[in-house]
Parts: structure tokens; sequence; C-alpha cells
């Protein structure tokens, strides 16, 4: 979306990513190159060990890539999500480089609040006694998940960066936040960062031949455990919810089989989540800024059930809004799942806080945000 965006204000774009992920730009007129990435399974296993998220080679593996491609396609600007290479690739063929990335990794991030990541560990600890820990070594970690970049740095002649993963996020010469000011206020935030909006997005997913006939006379929930939250609680938290006198409508992600479903709930591999979302009273998702933004945009409360540190603390921003509730991964049921929509559906305030919240995020014109910012930086 962002990278159609610039090329309609009159900018060439070349848009890279791994081969297995061509298949979401098969409609469109950009120019398309390979890069590696590292795959999904890899990638969710780090952060379920609670392991820095990008290893030395892998990193060095990417630097070696990007100037590669830098050479190759020669441009003016380099604009990353969470490619950490970046970090080194872009100062050494020195263009300018733009990180996106969530304003909650963000070191100036005012409310940040650090409690224990949902990890298998933390599964064994009361919580009270799992958070009290985990502020004592915080620090230690996220310095650790410094190391493999910073060690890339050293090796390239670059100044190491602070022991501070957000640091490692947030290394650009510009930063974009993709979320609401309103909702991550910064403290002394350097004028190169600045808050870019929601980016609601969907990748194009046919609709299933059920999406008509679902019924709209009983509220609908739509639960999606995208890519991160665990898929086996799926079949309880449906057949549970499936009690209420409501439709629900699950996306699975083909991570799981649902198997027989009550006559009240739909599922399919994966649905169109800004449409679900608009369709929805409810939406239930592991937490994380894509769908409970979606959700938010449409004015529909989240129940957030997350599995990681960036899921939780996305949710840490959600729940202060009023406009939903938070759920840990490593000690939820779908009674207690079942509970939290309960409450969430019969409590009108939160679908009120989370119209409210939309109204926010209206105000941001996200392509619009981005095509200023070229104009500016190119001038």
């Amino acid at each position: 979306m962002l990278a159609r965006a610039a090329q309609q204000t009159g900018h060439d774009v070349v848009f890279a990513t791994d081969e297995r992920d061509h298949w979401l730009l098969r409609d469109d007129t950009l120019a398309v190159r390979s890069i590696h990435s590292m795959s999904p399974q890899r990638f969710l296993g780090a952060i379920a060990r609670g392991s820095p998220l990008f290893d030395y080679a892998t990193l060095r593996a990417g630097v070696d890539e990007d100037l590669r491609l830098i050479e190759s396609v020669r441009p003016d600007l380099v604009i990353g999500d969470l490619r950490l290479s970046l970090s080194v690739s872009a100062r050494l063929a020195k263009v300018p480089y733009v990180a996106i990335c969530n304003a909650y990794w963000s070191p100036f991030w005012r409310d940040a609040q650090f409690d224990a990541p949902p990890l298998a560990a933390t599964r064994l600890v009361p919580l009270r006694a799992a958070n009290a820990l985990f502020q004592l070594v915080r620090p230690l970690a996220f310095a650790w998940h410094t190391r493999p970049l910073n060690r890339v740095r050293r090796e390239f002649g670059l100044t190491a960066l602070p022991l501070d993963m957000r640091y490692v996020y947030t290394d650009a010469d510009h930063v974009l936040y993709a979320d609401a000011a309103e909702m991550f206020p910064l403290r002394n935030a350097p004028s190169t960062h600045r808050f870019l909006g929601p980016v609601i997005w969907s990748p194009p997913t046919e609709r299933p031949a059920w999406w008509h006939r679902i019924a709209q006379d009983r509220p609908i929930i739509y639960v999606t455990l995208g890519s991160t939250g665990d898929p086996r609680q799926l079949p309880a938290i449906t057949a549970t919810l499936a009690k209420r006198s409501v439709c629900v409508m699950v996306a699975t992600a083909r991570r799981i089989d649902p198997g027989a479903l009550p006559s009240n709930v739909f599922s399919a591999a994966y649905l169109p989540g800004d449409a679900a979302a608009r369709m929805a009273a409810l939406v239930i998702c592991n937490g994380g800024a894509p769908t409970s933004q979606q959700a938010l945009a449409a004015g529909v409360p989240v129940l957030g059930i997350a599995t990681n540190l960036d899921q939780v603390l996305n949710m840490q921003a959600v729940t202060r809004t009023d406009a939903g509730l938070a759920l840990r991964g490593d000690r939820t049921s779908a009674a207690d799942v079942d509970r939290a929509a309960g409450r969430i559906m019969n409590d009108a305030s939160f679908t009120t806080a989370a119209g409210t919240v939309a109204t926010t995020f209206a105000r941001y014109d996200t392509t619009a945000r981005l095509g200023a910012f070229l104009s500016e930086l190119f001038e």
C-alpha cells in the first residue's frame, strides 16, 4: 500500500521481498525484486525462545545481499520494515535509510511498561513473580538482543548502538511509526521520528463461499490468531464462543484443521481482515498491531491474546484507550476468552471507546503523510 502511494506520487519504486511473498503483489504494477528473508518458522521460533530475532550470520549475509541490490537499483532512498541489516548496508552505500516500525518499540515512548513476555518458561511462575524477575533482567536481555547487529556494525567500522534493542529496531536516518501518536506519546524524540499513522491493509484474499450467507441478525465475532498465536487454542475457543447467540468467523492461516464446526461457526484459511472487522461486533486476535488496527479503524473493540512482547506492548496501548481487553497466551483458557468476550459484548463502553479510536485513526491519511514526507525529504 505504501509502495503504491509512493508510485502514485511520481516516484519510481522497486519492491524487494522474499519470493514466497511475491503472490501478494501479483496484481501490481510495482517492479518486484527477490531478496532472502528469514523463514516464518525460524522467526517464530526465535520469538518463542526470547532469542534475538536475527543472529550475526543472518545479518551479515543480509548486508551483502542488500549491497548487491542497492548497487543494481541505485536508489535515492531505501525504506525498510524490520530488515535490520539496512542499519549497516544503507550507510555503507551512503543512501538515506527510512525505517518503518511500531511506536511501542520507540526508545522515546513515554508510557512503556515492560511486563514479562509470554514465554514457555513463564507458564510455571506466578505472574507477579515473573514480572518482578523480568524487571531485573530486562536491561540485560535488551542488551543481549543488540549484540548481533553491533558485531556487524563494528566489523564495518560503524559505531555500536546503545545496549537496548529498541535502538536496533529504530536505527535509521528517519523513522516512521505505523501508529497513531495519540496512543503512543513520545518524550524527547528527535525531529527525524514522526508518525505515519495506522497502516490498515489486507492481502488480496478471496472471500469464502459462505461470506454472504452469514447471519446478520446476531452479533458476529471475528477470530484470528494470525501467524503467532497458538493455533491449538482455536477449536476450544470457537466451540465455547459458539454456545453464545452469535456467529463466529474464524481465519485459521492454514495452521490447524478446525474439524467439524457448529452451524454458527464459519471458517476459512484466510479472510479479508478489514472487511471482516467491519462486519464484527468483536475481534479476537493475537493482540498484534495489524489486526487490532483493522478492528479499531472499524470502531470494533479488541480482545488480544498476546503470545510475545510485541503484542503485550501493543495491547497496553489498546487497553489504555478502554477499547479492548488483553489476555496472556501463556496462561489463558477457552473459558477465560469466553468470559472476556462476554464482558466486552455486554458493556457498550468498549464499543464507544473503539469508536473514539476510529475517529482518531480517521484523521490520519497515511498515504498522504508518506507522500508529504517524501516530498519534504527530496526537496
